[in-house]
């Protein structure tokens, strides 16, 4: 998801007094969060694929465990693919953070940037039901309105802002803290008929008895929606506090070192909280975004030291390039099949590639994908909404 601090392209050089106010206007970009932007989309683009068929190719005890951490852990647990929705919503607080205090240094109200999260966040549900809730059959039979991962974010993030707009860190925090102790309490105290209290089954829970009194003929799927509004709400606030610490004073090397106990604080806390509410992701219980937003905050300091401190950022360009339009790539792999594309250019070489077949079919989808990307990147047509 492009952020609100997008550095325009090309500038016409600055007079002394312009450069001056420009330092003030525009904080320096935050390469790491680009990086780590698409180091996530790469794993959802192809990235996964790519795993799943060089374990094919080298089948054994190691590719096999590797595997499962490219799939979703069916109920209890945490797998590394269960984080990458959260790492993108603590992302998107992270962006959050800045976008607010840049325009908050433009001196907009808070109705005005209230009033442009409302839109944004009415975009991204829109562009969810066309990306996983069947909106373009046009047919009431297929339609899913609350069934997808944008939706999700859409609803953290607007939630956030009227967070990020009304308390400063600590306030912010408190509010998260309060979000998940409220969503545990409802978990475990609303009944459910034929059920009963506190039960966490997939399909006998109280959030998905919410949800389907609320959606009725259109509840679908095991994701559960409207009491998790709590818990993606707080996902995207530790992303802003973390974003907050990004911008404050200090140096760099103290904001890393900070950076990495807030993430050990955060994991340590989710699994001591797993002891009394697990870590479902399906659920997106409270120990599940604490777990979860601890290994993403662990993630972010980690890009941070390696980018931004110490300067290594060579590396990180393929992502980068996948980083910056990452809406925009999200919803072309969901409608577009780019391994027909691919295939143009390898499609007779699959037949000699023998077991190599799948892997090189589906590295030639992702290279068509970062090429048009890249080429998206030199031309500085970045996405946002």
């Amino acid at each position: 998801m492009a952020t609100d601090i997008m550095q325009p392209p090309e500038r016409l050089p600055l007079g002394p007094m312009e450069a001056q106010a420009e330092v003030v206007q525009r904080p320096a970009r935050l390469l790491s969060l680009d990086g780590l932007r698409g180091f996530d989309m790469f794993w959802i683009i192809g990235g996964q694929q790519l795993v799943k068929s060089l374990a094919r190719v080298w089948p054994g005890r190691f590719t096999d465990a590797l595997v499962q951490q490219f799939e979703h852990v069916p109920w209890v647990g945490l797998h590394f693919f269960d984080v990458i929705w959260t790492l993108f919503m603590f992302m998107v607080g992270v962006s959050l953070s800045f976008s607010i205090a840049k325009r908050q240094r433009l001196n907009e109200s808070h109705r005005t940037i209230l009033y442009h999260a409302i839109k944004r966040a009415l975009i991204l549900f829109t562009l969810g039901m066309v990306a996983q809730g069947n909106l373009l059959d046009f047919s009431l039979a297929t339609f899913h309105p609350f069934y997808s991962v944008l939706h999700g974010i859409a609803a953290g993030y607007l939630i956030a802002t009227i967070v990020t707009l009304k308390f400063r860190a600590k306030g912010q925090a408190v509010v998260t803290a309060i979000f998940l102790v409220l969503y545990w309490i409802l978990l475990v105290s609303i009944p459910v008929p034929g059920v009963g209290r506190g039960v966490l089954t997939p399909t006998g829970n109280a959030a998905v008895y919410i949800d389907s009194l609320l959606q009725g003929r259109f509840h679908y799927g095991e994701n559960t929606w409207f009491l998790s509004y709590l818990g993606f709400a707080a996902s995207v606030l530790i992303g802003v506090i973390a974003g907050e610490l990004l911008q404050s004073g200090r140096s760099p090397r103290v904001k890393c070192l900070t950076m990495f106990g807030y993430g050990v604080a955060l994991l340590l806390s989710g699994l001591i909280f797993s002891l009394w509410l697990p870590i479902i992701k399906l659920l997106w219980t409270s120990s599940f975004v604490l777990v979860a937003g601890g290994l993403s905050c662990l993630m972010m300091a980690s890009f941070y030291l390696m980018i931004d401190v110490l300067g290594y950022r060579r590396w990180v360009f393929p992502f980068t390039v996948i980083g910056m339009n990452a809406l925009a790539v999200y919803m072309a792999t969901i409608l577009f099949d780019f391994r027909k594309i691919g295939n143009i250019f390898v499609g007779h070489l699959l037949a000699r590639a023998g077991r190599w077949d799948q892997f090189v079919s589906e590295a030639a989808a992702l290279a068509v994908v970062w090429l048009i990307l890249y080429w998206m990147y030199r031309t500085r047509s970045f996405v946002k909404v």
